[in-house]
This record gives structure tokens, C-alpha cells and sequence, in this order.
């Protein structure tokens, strides 16, 4: 016991220090900025009031204190809301899995509505196997991904409109990208064109997931593994790229609550 009491002290300063570091860090660079400091300034003036023994002053300044504590709910329920959101045990991780949730939904989204249009695209998802090498030919992009930036590449009266894009995780690496034809097209129909022999060429040489949109049918296929798949609907889509991107490696649901993790968040 008296070895906890000797280490009492330094445990609440580190206690009282994570704190200012949280709040100070979520409000840096912010409007909000301002109004923290003065809080600093108005405790600062409290406490030489108590020091230099001005009892007016400091009757005063305790008064104003108890309404500014309300005040303060009031100003900073916005950033409040979401600091406190911020506390949550879920880990980093597990938002991210939420982050690639959405995502999937805005490439879906996206894919299916240049499939309403007719317009032909041509996705290829990077997985263990860098495209690193098909990027370097093309325009290079490293853009974050967008349903309107895609959608926008591919219409026809752009010059980025041919060719493949390339998405690294959720960004957009590379537009007019020059894939490998295959050379066996025993599986493609005779409606199918350079577009898909493309994709189909591309998923016999590397591991990553291709997605084809028809100009002439709006037909949405996934090349994977060198085996072309026709006429997948939006469900289906989703659930076969969840399968295979979720949860990648970086974004595995973390089992057990790691306080220094959680601090970096």
C-alpha cells in the first residue's frame, strides 16, 4: 500500500496528461482553438486571484466560472458529440472494415450505374501481385477513390476513357492502363470484345480481381484466376469482392483491446 501511495502522484499526472493531450490534439487548428485558450487564460487569472489573495476578484471570477460551465456544454456540444464518439473500445481496425464497407457500396454503386448507361469500364483491383508495372505505362493517378472521379474517367469524350484503371486499396492509381490480352478466349462470347479479353488476360498472370462493364450490353463480368464470370448482379458483386478484399490483412477485426493502439487512434 504505501508503494501505491508513493506512485499515486505520478499516476494521476499521467492520467491528467493523456487527457490534455486528447483534447488539445482534437481541437488543434480549429476555430474552437481560441476559445480553449481562453479557458486557460480565465483559469490562469483564478488562480493568481487566489494567490495574491484578491477575494472580489476571485468571488468574481468562481461566479462567471459556474455559468461559463455551461456555456461551455452548450458551445462545444458539436465537438463534444464527437470526442466523445471517438472513445469508443472499437479499435481502428474495425472502423476501417466500416470504411471499406462503404466503399464497396460507392464502387458498386458506381459500377452498376455505368451499367444502366452502357458505358464500358474496365477495374482492376490490386491484391497480393503489384500492378506496379502496368501503372508505370499509363497516366498516373493516386487519386482517393470517388464513384463521380470513375465515372468521370470513363465516359466516352474523355481521353482517359480507354484502357483499364487501376485501384490499389481505396485509391485510384492509374486510368488508361494497357492490360495483357489472353491468349486462350475459348470463354468469351462472340459479343465479348478487347475489353474483356483484357481483363481475362490480366487475371491469368496476377491474382488481382477484374471488373468489366459492356459498352455493348451493359453487362457487368469478374475476371478472376483466369476464369471469366458473366452477368453478375449487384449482390453478388459485392459479396464476391467482400470475400476476397474483406478483411484484408491491415484490416482484421482486432480480438483484444490494446490501450497503446487505442491512444494512437
Amino acid at each position: 500500500m504505501e508503494l501505491f501511495h508513493a506512485i499515486t502522484p505520478f499516476l494521476e499526472i499521467l492520467i491528467i496528461a493523456i487527457i490534455l493531450n486528447y483534447l488539445l490534439s482534437f481541437f488543434w487548428n480549429t476555430k474552437s482553438m481560441d476559445l480553449v485558450l481562453g479557458l486557460f487564460a480565465f483559469l490562469l487569472i483564478i488562480a493568481a486571484s487566489s494567490w495574491f489573495n484578491l477575494p472580489v476578484l476571485h468571488k468574481i471570477m468562481v461566479l462567471v466560472g459556474n455559468v461559463a460551465v455551461i456555456a461551455l456544454l452548450i458551445i462545444f456540444q458539436p465537438e463534444l458529440r464527437v470526442a466523445l464518439s471517438k472513445l469508443s473500445l472499437k479499435s481502428r481496425r474495425f472502423r476501417e472494415i466500416t470504411e471499406f464497407d462503404k466503399f464497396l457500396d460507392h464502387l458498386a454503386n458506381s459500377v452498376y450505374r455505368m451499367s444502366e448507361k452502357r458505358i464500358g469500364a474496365l477495374v482492376a483491383l490490386e491484391n497480393e501481385d503489384s500492378l506496379e508495372e502496368y501503372a508505370q505505362k499509363a497516366v498516373l493517378l493516386n487519386a482517393d477513390f470517388s464513384p463521380e472521379l470513375l465515372e468521370t474517367i470513363f465516359a466516352t469524350n474523355t481521353p482517359l476513357h480507354d484502357g483499364a484503371v487501376i485501384l490499389r486499396d481505396r485509391t485510384l492509381l492509374a486510368a488508361a492502363v494497357i492490360l495483357p490480352l489472353a491468349e486462350d478466349s475459348s470463354q468469351l462470347a462472340k459479343s465479348m470484345g478487347t475489353r474483356h479479353r483484357a481483363g481475362l488476360g490480366l487475371s491469368h498472370m496476377t491474382d488481382s480481381l477484374v471488373i468489366i462493364v459492356s459498352e455493348e450490353t451493359g453487362k457487368v463480368s469478374i475476371a478472376r484466376e483466369g476464369i471469366m464470370t458473366r452477368g453478375v448482379k449487384i449482390d453478388r458483386f459485392k459479396g464476391i469482392i467482400r470475400s476476397i478484399f474483406n478483411p484484408p490483412p491491415r484490416m482484421k477485426l482486432q480480438t483484444k483491446f490494446n490501450f497503446f493502439d487505442w491512444l494512437k487512434t
